[in-house]
């Protein structure tokens, strides 16, 4: 499928809104990428899964790793497509991100990281550092979504199902916040 049909189903499931948004990473934006509405819809959710699964399955992964939240749902759907496991990895109690519920990774382990949409990176990289603790080989990291044009890169191969420019500023540089629009906050990390 297509980079332009996948961002299609964002739209058909309005999961694309418009307004002042705050993001995960902090930042301000015009346009917010509601995932949950696209993956509380399996039929969508699991076309998606399969294609990361096609993607990957030729770098033989043996555990996708997913960052809580949406990344517990995309990474669960893309083991099942490859007949192997996965866990993820919640935020730790000082930052980062930790393996809890006796979840590991075993030195040698090929590793996909799968999360949904990507501004800066952060919980990716949150992931990266909490797997690299286990001397294991990533080969790859796939999204649903990457909201930073392809201006975040990672030193691991990397797909993208959908890449859009989505312009995000510090909230000192925010055009609305200069205008006095209010500013609305989703998504699960607080500030």
């Amino acid at each position: 499928m297509s980079s332009d049909k996948n961002l299609q189903l964002f739209k058909d499931s309005n999961a694309l809104l418009t307004g002042h948004f705050k993001l995960t990473s902090g930042r301000h934006s015009d346009v917010y990428y509601e995932k949950f509405n696209l993956l509380k819809q399996p039929v969508i959710c699991t076309e998606i899964c399969k294609q990361m699964a096609d993607y990957f399955k030729d770098a033989k992964p043996t555990t996708i790793v997913g960052p809580t939240t949406g990344g517990i749902i995309i990474a669960y759907d893309v083991a099942r497509y490859l007949g192997i496991e996965s866990i993820y990895a919640e935020a730790g109690e000082d930052g980062g991100r930790v393996f809890k519920r006796g979840f590991s990774l075993e030195k040698g382990e090929k590793i996909v990281i799968v999360d949904d949409v990507l501004t800066t990176g952060r919980s990716i990289f949150e992931v990266i550092d909490l797997v690299q603790k286990y001397d294991v080989e990533i080969v790859g990291i796939g999204l649903m979504l990457d909201r930073s044009n392809g201006n975040v890169k990672f030193d691991y191969p990397f797909y993208a199902l959908t890449t859009v420019a989505a312009d995000s500023w510090e909230p000192d540089a925010c055009p609305m916040c200069a205008k006095g629009e209010e500013l609305t906050q989703r998504g699960s990390r607080k500030f």
